[in-house]
């Protein structure tokens, strides 16, 4: 995977950017160095497996968590040092689904948020319940995860903030009301002026709305680059190969497939075509095909098999 951890955003104006960022929990390493450049306007998909450093991302930038070390700002604010200001801009839903006004009603508590945000839309957060099935008599602290995931969806929604910090959104939902939230979010991406950072296992659901990707492994930034360039560097490759053919060193071929005779072999490849194939030609390999992989694949591809 040579140059993947080179890659980074085109220059601009960033909503969230990260420096050096790193946080231990004991003896355990959550985020290594972790430098976040997400423009301004941008939706910013980022990946990873469990206890990759996702979640504690949010967290930071929350300023619910204060990182070891390093920075983390927010439309230029530092999150450690002016976290109420931050999270004034910010529509959070956490990956955890806990309220704590689970006393109050999901119509009494949006009231209670609405008087913490001058710019809360009340039609708007009306119209958002409705869509999302969300019932205003039900109690906060009765609701099923994906009941509660609705309302979170909601809270962080109606105030129309100029960022979205979305840990798993779509987590705990039903297939109707997944599909449901998503064409929400997009309707709100074209109305509104908005950032979105979101982590999700389930990447093909933003397929149509991402336009940068992040990867995160063991706490390290793997890899971080505009859509279009991943699905450029990342790629497909069909190869006919002699029997007990190796990708040549600095070419790491995550998903390799063999033939039962071991003569053809599919992989997947980082790195600009020309110079890949190249580079497989000079190895001894015929490339017969070169295919163009979906965002959630040409993503993967930066994690090792066992914890895709």
């Amino acid at each position: 995977m040579s140059g993947a951890n080179q890659a980074s955003t085109e220059a601009g104006a960033f909503a969230v950017a990260t420096h050096g960022l790193s946080k231990r929990y004991g003896g355990q390493t959550a985020l290594d160095g972790v430098d976040f450049r997400v423009p301004d306007g941008a939706v910013y998909v980022l990946v990873g497996a469990n206890g990759a450093g996702k979640s504690t991302t949010f967290k930071v930038l929350m300023n619910l968590e204060r990182a070891d070390a390093g920075t983390a700002q927010v439309f230029g604010m530092d999150t450690a040092r002016s976290g109420p200001l931050v999270r004034a801009q910010v529509g959070y839903v956490p990956e955890h689904q806990g309220h704590g006004y689970g006393w109050m009603t999901c119509g009494r508590l949006l009231q209670h948020a609405a008087a913490y945000y001058p710019a809360w839309d009340p039609a708007y957060a009306e119209h958002l319940g409705r869509a999302l099935g969300l019932r205003p008599d039900r109690g906060a602290g009765t609701l099923s995860k994906g009941e509660s995931r609705r309302l979170q969806l909601v809270l962080a929604m109606a105030h129309r903030p100029p960022l979205l910090l979305l840990d798993e959104p779509t987590d705990g939902l039903d297939p109707v009301v997944r599909r449901r939230a998503l064409a929400l979010l997009a309707e709100h991406l074209a109305d509104t002026p908005t950032t979105v950072l979101v982590s999700t296992h389930h990447v093909n659901e933003l397929e149509s709305l991402a336009d940068h990707v992040g990867v995160l492994r063991e706490g390290r930034l793997v890899a971080q680059m505009a859509r279009d360039q991943l699905q450029r560097t990342v790629r497909r490759y069909h190869a006919e190969v002699a029997p007990g053919w190796e990708p040549p060193p600095g070419l790491d071929a995550a998903g390799l497939r063999r033939s039962s005779a071991g003569r053809e072999v599919r992989m997947t490849l980082i790195g600009e075509e020309r110079e890949v194939a190249e580079r497989l030609a000079a190895a001894g390999a015929q490339v017969r095909e070169v295919t163009t992989l979906g965002l959630e694949d040409a993503a993967l591809a930066f994690l090792p098999e066992e914890v895709q």
